[in-house]
C-alpha cells in the first residue's frame, strides 16, 4: 500500500510538475517547490518506514519516527502556506472570490492529514491502529495528485485559475479506493474490517463532500478572506 501511494503521487504529478520541472518549463514560487518536496518526501518516507516495520526492524522504525513527526509538521505548515499562496495568485488574476472558495480544499485536506497523523503518533504502542492511521493519512492527501490527471485529460480549456470545489470530489473518491483495497485485505485476512478504515474513510469522504457547501458560506469567506488580508 505504501508503494501504491508513492506511485500514485509520482504518476499524478508527473504531467504537471515533474516533467515540466525536468524540462525547465515549470515556474513557481519557492513555497510551491518546498510544498512539493515535502509532500513527495512523505511518500518515500512512508515506503521506508513500512519496509523497516515489515522486515522486523522495529527499533529502527521507531527511531526513524522522529523524522516523520518533523516532516509531517513541516508539511502542515507549508500546506497552509501553499493554500494562502493559491489565494494570492487567484487574487492577482482577478479571481479573488474563486480563490477564497477553493482554499477550503487544501486547508481542510492538510488539517485532516495533521489530525490523523497525530492520532497515529498517539497510538504507536498499538500497531494495528497505528499503521492503519498512517495509511489513512497517506491516502487522504493523494486526491491532489489524482486531480492533476482529471485536469490534464478532462478539464475544458479556459483561463487560468482555481477550479470549482465540486470537481475535487471525484479525485477524493478515487483516492479512497486505496482504503477500500485495505478493507478487503482486512476482511479476507482477519474476517472483519478494522474500525479505523470504516470510520476514517467515512470521515475523509464527509470532509471532501462538505467542502462544497461550506465553501459557499459567509463564514468561510470571512475566515479565508481574513487570512488572505493578513497575508497581503
Amino acid at each position: 500500500m505504501a508503494l501504491a501511494c508513492a506511485a500514485t503521487a509520482f504518476i499524478g504529478f508527473a504531467p504537471t510538475y515533474f516533467m515540466p520541472l525536468a524540462h525547465r518549463t515549470f515556474s513557481a514560487s519557492p513555497v510551491i517547490h518546498f510544498h512539493g518536496l515535502l509532500f513527495f518526501s512523505w511518500s518515500i518516507y512512508f515506503v521506508v518506514q513500512t519496509w523497516l516495520a515489515a522486515s522486523g526492524r522495529v527499533v529502527n522504525h521507531r527511531a526513524f519516527g522522529i523524522v516523520g513527526v518533523s516532516l509531517a509538521t513541516a508539511m502542515t505548515i507549508f500546506g497552509f502556506l501553499a493554500s494562502v499562496h493559491v489565494m494570492q495568485h487567484s487574487a492577482a488574476l482577478g479571481q479573488k472570490d474563486a480563490g477564497i472558495v477553493f482554499s477550503i480544499v487544501p486547508m481542510t485536506g492538510i488539517a485532516f492529514f495533521a489530525v490523523v497523523f497525530v492520532l497515529a503518533i498517539m497510538n504507536t504502542r498499538r500497531p494495528e491502529i497505528h499503521k492503519r492511521l498512517v495509511l489513512l493519512a497517506a491516502a487522504s492527501i493523494l486526491d491532489a495528485a489524482i486531480a492533476r490527471w482529471f485536469l490534464t485529460f478532462l478539464a475544458p480549456p479556459g483561463p487560468p485559475g482555481p477550479p470549482p470545489v465540486p470537481v475535487t470530489i471525484a479525485p477524493a473518491v478515487v483516492a479512497s479506493l486505496l482504503l477500500v483495497v485495505a478493507m478487503v485485505r482486512d476482511w479476507r485476512g482477519e474476517g472483519r474490517v478494522h474500525p479505523v478504515y470504516v470510520y476514517g474513510t467515512l470521515a475523509l469522504l464527509a470532509v471532501k463532500f462538505l467542502n462544497w457547501p461550506v465553501s459557499e458560506t459567509a463564514a468561510w469567506h470571512s475566515f479565508a478572506g481574513g487570512i488572505l488580508a493578513l497575508a497581503q
